[in-house]
């Protein structure tokens, strides 16, 4: 009878066995008053009644005898024969005429309709169909909804769906399908919405998914959509990333395609707030009516909201911690700063940074403070502090520290002036150099879990020490000598016509600029080799860098060129692939991660950037030309001043970006012989992966290694290793103060020019910051987090980061300007984007959380201000 093969849409007896998980969720859906589009159901008794009809349960159980989802092409090979059966057999009458009655009673005349199949095992807790079977879109007609539904049905036998029923030992015999058949919404926008957050387990959020045009292109993975995160409870939009949409799916003749989205719709965002709060509240309902976190598919029509699916969220992580709201001091009464080194750790620190490498750090500072007072002493035990999980410098001092700070270290500024550079150069790097090559000389896998800790001691201790001598021998130095020389320069010399204070400190040969050289000359190379330009220039950056990895040449090219262009790009890495990203040693190295040096590469093969010997070359003479004016046209007391600051200012400019390369020059030795206790530890159980290492405390550390080396168990690390991460991640979502408590003053003096902007102070379209390097221009920006980002900049972008080190170097060939969070007219930032030409703009606090990639801005580098055309993004 026809009510055994379709049921209406809100039939009580739509149940799972009757009509599939998604036929059931609607008709549950539609029982609660939500807006589901009205329609019918083609039973499971209609599939069953087509297969017995046409004899196919044995050309099914024939098709699945050889099945194995480890051999892909037997399931194809299944997968194909059953489906040919299903094409060659006919609907039986009955059921035809069943399908044709419903679709006939159906409001409207010759109505356009989805059609979608439904699963008897499809949406369940434990299991995910979803887009295993098929789903037709703007069918019309009695006899073409009837072919609609016969091509469900053979959906229900595609490779992937056999492979995913025998891997979860599903019961091929009692599968069957059921089809729902629904008006077609004729979507305006679509998407999709999670009622917790997927990425972070938040129950309290709301994720959304909208983009122009049928939802199924969302669905299917064929648009990048708009991505909204909304508070549950207010409706709230707490981020909303506006996607460049292309394409969408729309509506035509027999069914849908793809087609270009129109060119004011592409970069404007989908759901205005009130559209947007509608939707979660759909969605929270729909959430209690299931008593669980769901996902749902909608479309919006004349701006009404319609739901059209919607299932549990089978792989939904546990909820991680909320960010931090407060900002506790480790002393009450103290001043935290992020500025100085701390510019080289934007982010949280891994927890083994955080305690073993902070305390190394801290150890370090007694030996300085004897080198400068030339004696013990027990003033200033620490000079860094973690607050949620972000460094800060400490600021404040106890009146012993500023009793030895007048007595002792002011006496001692005139050795930090003569000596430093010589006590950096000749005493500390030397020294971490030895350590290090100490310890690289020595194969990791024969040493002994205590020689490998004692092996990391002694190069992170080499390395603070390193870092020590560079904050008084160079850092320190170098911004106190640049701001003296330019004050100098601006009231007593410069006169119009003249070029500014930084052209007489820029053109030096260094580190930094050698790898750029070294990149340019590779390329160069390449260049000239045959078929390597276009193998590099048109293959994926990440499949560049897995071949590096193997010892065949990839297809096409000669044995000898490809080994020669390795051997080359090899020597590259050793020389610089230690120039850090990040102080933190848990963070990774261009060596980990080699994205940007093959992205300049390929820049340099397509002809972009410029000549960096020549740019080198010519800022070097243009400085040498401006010393020369000034030393003709000055006389008497003013030529005094010029030398004699001019020559401290260009002392420390000529060795300072060296010393912040050499940061790391010990860590590749350092993360390996971690590494390796890592790996002891996985083999001990106490951890997942060997990089998990960087997520233990110190004391947790040095007490797994004393275990090892007794041959005792090792403690079981691993859920604390996981909670840390969701920390950190957590951390991560936050803008550290850049002052705390928060101020605009220390001690008297305007901190501004050299510190981030507070986060709470840039609201509106245009963000402040410290103008770095002078110049305007208008491009696209292009936001990166980190070296894992580096493969999406293009030239002509802005690059947008929350700092820059001297291993970002090689995308200041590419980018028309530069703006980051974090750092001041004398971190590598500014010194980079001038020897270039562009405008920057730093200490911004929030451009990596304002500004979106590919939105348009302006970079004034000459007032300090972003602006950001078209509106800021949303917090």
């Amino acid at each position: 009878m026809e009510h055994d093969y379709t049921l209406p849409l809100m039939d009580s007896q739509a149940t799972l066995g009757t009509v599939g998980g998604k036929g059931a969720s609607l008709a549950r859906l539609a029982g609660s008053g939500l807006p589901v589009p009205d329609g019918f159901h083609v039973t499971t008794a209609a599939y069953r009644r087509f297969v017995a009809h046409n004899d196919l349960q044995e050309h099914i159980a024939a098709a699945l005898h050889a099945a194995d989802p480890q051999r892909p092409v037997t399931l194809e090979q299944a997968s194909a024969a059953i489906r040919e059966a299903f094409d060659r057999a006919d609907v039986p009458a009955d059921v035809a005429g069943a399908v044709a009655q419903a679709y006939g009673r159906m409001a409207g005349e010759a109505p356009h309709v989805a059609v979608r199949s439904s699963a008897t095992a499809e949406d369940l807790p434990d299991f995910s169909f979803a887009g295993q079977q098929e789903t037709y879109l703007n069918v019309q007609g009695a006899g073409e909804v009837v072919t609609a539904v016969k091509r469900c049905w053979s959906s229900l036998w595609t490779a992937r769906a056999i492979g995913y029923r025998i891997r979860n030992a599903i019961d091929q015999d009692v599968i069957s399908l059921a089809v729902v058949v629904q008006h077609l919404v004729p979507a305006e926008a679509a998407g999709i919405m999670f009622t917790a957050n997927p990425v972070t387990g938040a129950r309290d959020q709301a994720t959304i998914n909208a983009a122009w045009g049928l939802g199924e292109a969302v669905v299917g993975g064929a648009v990048t959509p708009d991505t909204l995160v909304v508070e549950k409870e207010t409706g709230r939009i707490l981020t909303r990333e506006t996607a460049h949409k292309e394409t969408m799916t729309v509506r035509v003749a027999g069914g849908t395609q793809e087609q270009p989205v129109p060119a004011q719709m592409r970069d404007a965002p989908v759901l205005d707030d009130a559209l947007t709060a509608e939707l979660t509240r759909l969605g929270m309902q729909i959430e209690q009516l299931y008593g669980q976190p769901m996902d749902i598919e909608w479309a919006l029509a004349d701006g009404m909201v319609t739901i059209l699916q919607a299932r549990p969220i089978t792989a939904l992580p546990e909820p991680e911690p909320s960010p931090p709201t407060d900002w506790p001091l480790p002393d009450p009464k103290g001043k935290y700063m992020r500025s100085s080194i701390v510019d080289l750790m934007p982010d949280p620190l891994t927890p083994l940074f955080a305690t073993f490498g902070i305390q190394t750090i801290n150890a370090s500072i007694h030996r300085l403070i004897a080198w400068i007072g030339k004696a013990e002493a027990s003033v200033m035990e620490e000079i860094l502090a973690t607050i949620n999980g972000y460094a800060y410098l400490i600021g404040s001092y106890t009146p012993r520290e500023w009793g030895w700070m007048l007595t002792k270290m002011l006496p001692g500024f005139r050795r930090i002036l003569t000596e430093g550079i010589p006590f950096w150069r000749d005493e500390k790097r030397p020294a971490y150099l030895a350590a290090t090559q100490h310890w690289e000389a020595r194969p990791v896998d024969a040493l002994s879990p205590i020689e490998l800790w004692h092996g990391v001691q002694d190069i992170a201790t080499a390395a603070a020490d390193h870092l020590g001598s560079l904050m008084v021998g160079t850092m320190g130095a170098s911004a106190g000598s640049e701001a003296l020389f330019t004050n100098v320069y601006e009231k007593l010399i410069r006169q119009e016509g003249d070029p500014p204070a930084t052209a007489f400190l820029m053109g030096y040969n260094t580190t930094p600029i050698q790898a750029e050289k070294s990149l340019y000359d590779l390329s160069a190379w390449c260049s000239e080799q045959p078929q390597l330009p276009h193998y590099i220039s048109n293959t994926p950056t990440r499949q560049v860098i897995a071949a590096l990895g193997s010892s065949q040449p990839p297809a096409g090219l000669e044995a000898g060129v490809w080994q020669e262009f390795h051997r080359r790009f090899q020597t590259h890495l050793k020389q610089f692939g230690h120039i850090v990203y990040d102080l933190d040693f848990g963070k990774p190295l261009p060596l980990d991660d080699p994205t940007p040096m093959v992205e300049a590469c390929k820049m340099y093969l397509r002809g972009g950037g410029s000549n960096p010997h020549t740019r080198q070359e010519t800022a070097a003479q243009r400085r040498k030309q401006a010393v020369e004016t000034m030393h003709a046209r000055l006389k008497r007391l003013r030529l005094w001043a010029f030398r004699k600051t001019l020559g401290w200012a260009q002392r420390q400019a000529e060795v300072r970006e060296d010393g912040i390369s050499d940061i790391g020059l010990g860590y590749p030795q350092l993360r390996e012989m971690l590494r390796e206790l890592g790996r002891r530890f996985v083999r001990a159980g106490a951890l997942e992966q060997a990089d998990d290492v960087f997520w233990l405390v110190g004391d947790e550390l040095e007490r797994s290694v004393a275990a090892l080396e007794r041959g005792d168990g090792i403690e079981r690390l691993v859920e604390r290793v996981r909670e840390r991460q969701a920390v950190w991640r957590a951390e991560k979502r936050v803008t550290p103060p850049p002052m705390l408590p928060p101020s605009k003053t220390y001690m008297g003096f305007n901190i501004e020019a050299f510190m981030a902007a507070d986060a709470d102070d840039q609201v509106g379209s245009i963000i402040k910051g410290v103008a770095a390097s002078p110049g305007r221009v208008t491009a696209p920006a292009r936001v990166l987090h980190g070296p894992e980002d580096f493969g999406q900049m293009e030239s002509g972008d802005v690059l947008v980061a929350g700092i820059t080190t001297p291993a970002w170097t090689p995308l200041f060939a590419m980018a028309a300007g530069v703006v980051t969070d974090i750092g001041g007219p004398l971190s590598h930032g500014s010194i980079v984007a001038r020897e270039y030409g562009i405008p920057a703009v730093l200490g911004t606090g929030v451009a990596t959380r304002r500004i979106r990639s590919g939105q348009v801005v302006t970079v004034d580098g000459s007032a300090g201000t972003v602006t950001m055309d078209g509106g800021a993004a949303e917090m």
